[in-house]
């Protein structure tokens, strides 16, 4: 750790007099590229220094401590030290918190995709729960919610929806939800009042432009139809639905909710940048040995991140072990509890690694 501090020490040194040399202010780019690598390095830099002053003056108090021989002295060295101590833990706990590399897509606008997994009709109705707790959520931050597709049942559920998240941070807290959710309660559609168990899927993906993910416009077809509602009935007289096959990968995109055939089309492509870009991080993720699985899974019920369970009033995350015993305010998208927790797992795993690291 403290190697690790003093490098980081050394490289903002070096940046600052790598700065000042005449002929890098003659190329405005490098200069630039310079000036954010230090400008991110300074709050940390920052505070290292600050952690050397602070050792500094609690050696200095110890010191006195044991030198001085009025009590009186004696005491306020103390209680000097114990005032610096707990300063030196403070900062101590933000470089940590700052040696955590930040991840790139944390503030980006995000799409979600939620489907119904295992459970017919009921999982189709869970998944438009999972979707007004997520509209909740999105309201109670003051982000913006809007609705690229939905394929929807007779009985108000879900067969899939998708829709963007926009607001700053949304990737940070929504990142956790990706994974199988489990309802347990008695369907609305059972007769003889036994609990059944279903699934939906839901999958987090940061949203690209069109500038960090390129789509050879040779790579897909695009197709045209009426938008249907519920049963198959037409929703408008016009093609305005829009259907995009991306040929390398056989991904397809489909969207119908708004009137406007660009808007459809562009809406599926930002789906489809969305999409490519979360298979190329995979696979990236596989080279580099970050085995793991894919967001979404088979959808069978043993792949779950999370279970409602309606009969007991609980809700439990199966990453942490915790459970909250309101489940109709978490529907409500009540989920930071959740969150919280799991972003500072996540980030005490990253602590871990970076401690653990020589570079």
């Amino acid at each position: 750790m403290e190697d690790r501090l003093r490098r980081i020490e050394e490289r903002y040194d070096e940046l600052q007099q790598e700065m000042l040399k005449p002929d890098v202010g003659k190329n405005p780019r490098h200069l630039a590229e310079l000036a954010r690598e230090a400008s991110e390095l300074e709050p940390l830099v920052t505070a290292i220094r600050r952690l050397r002053d602070l050792n500094r003056l609690i050696e200095e108090a110890n010191d006195l401590t044991e030198s001085e021989s009025d009590p009186e002295m004696i005491e306020l060295a103390r209680a000097e030290v114990e005032d610096l101590t707990s300063q030196r833990d403070n900062v101590e706990s933000e470089i940590r918190r700052m040696l955590v590399p930040k991840d790139p897509n944390d503030d980006r606008d995000v799409i979600v995709e939620i489907r119904a997994g295992t459970g017919g009709e009921e999982a189709a109705l869970f998944a438009a729960d999972l979707y007004r707790m997520y509209a909740r959520y999105v309201e109670s931050k003051g982000w913006k919610a809007s609705l690229i597709s939905a394929n929807e049942t007779g009985i108000g559920g879900f067969k899939e929806i998708i829709f963007e998240v926009q607001g700053k941070g949304a990737y940070s807290r929504l990142k956790y939800e990706s994974g199988v959710h489990r309802v347990q309660r008695v369907p609305v559609t059972e007769s003889q009042g036994r609990i059944h168990t279903s699934t939906a899927t839901v999958a987090v993906l940061p949203k690209m432009d069109d500038v960090e993910v390129q789509i050879n416009p040779e790579d897909i077809r695009i197709d045209v139809f009426r938008s249907t509602g519920p049963g198959g009935q037409s929703v408008n007289t016009t093609d305005s639905a829009v259907r995009v096959t991306h040929l390398p990968t056989g991904i397809v995109v489909s969207c119908q909710d708004g009137k406007s055939q660009l808007k459809n089309r562009a809406k599926a492509l930002s789906v489809l940048r969305a999409r490519l870009y979360a298979m190329e991080e995979e696979r990236r993720r596989r080279e580099v040995g970050e085995a793991r699985l894919s967001q979404i899974g088979t959808g069978e019920r043993s792949e779950k991140i999370r279970t409602y369970n309606f009969p007991q009033n609980r809700v439990t995350d199966h990453r942490t072990g915790k459970t909250l015993y309101r489940l109709q305010a978490i529907l409500d998208g009540d989920l930071d509890e959740f969150i919280d927790e799991l972003a500072a797992e996540d980030r005490a795993r990253q602590l871990a690694e970076v401690e653990k690291s020589p570079a």
